[in-house]
C-alpha cells in the first residue's frame, strides 16, 4: 500500500467506526505498533477523530449507534431505543440501551451508552436482529421481547403494532417461562382491546 492510501482506504470505507483490528485488517498490517503510530500521526493532524482508546471515525459525525455495537461484541442495539422509536413506549431516552454480554454505562462524547446483559444463547441467535448501517438492531418484537427479560414488569404504551406471530417465532431462545406467561398476558390484552 502506497503512503497516502492508507487515509483513503478509511475515507472510502462505509462504516463511520473503526477500531484498531479494523483497520489493521484494510491496511493489511500484520505489526500493531505500526499501526498504532499512523493512526497516532492521522490524529494528530486531524485526518481521523479518535473516540476513545481503540476506535477511530472519519470526524466527529460518526454514527453513534454504530459505535454502540462496536465497543462491546457481540451487542446489538435493543431496550428502550427501539421501543421508543418504534412507538411501543411515549417516554423519551436519550441514552442509547444496548444488549451485551455484560452490563455496562459509558460516556464519549456527550452521549450515554447502557449496556445490558442478555444470556448468550439469546445474544447471539439472529432471530429478531436486522443490520442497518453497519449496526445490528433489534426489531420491536425482539426489542419488546428483550425488555421482558430483564424486567418483571413493565409498562408498554402501546403493543398493537407487534407482529404476535414474530414474538412467539423469538420467544423460545430465551428459554425463561416467566416470560412466556408475561407474553401470553400481554397477547391477551392486546387481542382483547
Amino acid at each position: 500500500m502506497q503512503k497516502g492510501d492508507y487515509l483513503i482506504t478509511i475515507l472510502r470505507s462505509k462504516k463511520t467506526v473503526f477500531s484498531s483490528k479494523d483497520i489493521a485488517l484494510l491496511w493489511q498490517e500484520s505489526n500493531s505498533s505500526t499501526t498504532r503510530i499512523r493512526l497516532n500521526y492521522y490524529v494528530k493532524k486531524k485526518a481521523l477523530y479518535q473516540i476513545r482508546k481503540g476506535f477511530y471515525a472519519k470526524d466527529k459525525n460518526y454514527n453513534k449507534l454504530e459505535l454502540a455495537t462496536r465497543i462491546f461484541t457481540p451487542a446489538y442495539v435493543s431496550f428502550e431505543t427501539v421501543l421508543l422509536a418504534e412507538g411501543l413506549i411515549f417516554q423519551y431516552y436519550k441514552d442509547f440501551f444496548i444488549a451485551s454480554y455484560l452490563s455496562r454505562e459509558i460516556d464519549i462524547d456527550a452521549q450515554k451508552y447502557i449496556y445490558r446483559k442478555i444470556k448468550d444463547t439469546a445474544l447471539t441467535n439472529p432471530l429478531g436482529i436486522e443490520h442497518r448501517h453497519e449496526t445490528s438492531i433489534a426489531t420491536k418484537e425482539r426489542a419488546f421481547l428483550d425488555i421482558l427479560y430483564i424486567n418483571k414488569d413493565y409498562y408498554f404504551d402501546n403493543l398493537h403494532s407487534l407482529d404476535w406471530e414474530k414474538v412467539f417465532l423469538i420467544l423460545p431462545i430465551y428459554e425463561n417461562d416467566r416470560m412466556t406467561k408475561k407474553v401470553n398476558q400481554f397477547y391477551k390484552q392486546t387481542k382483547n382491546n
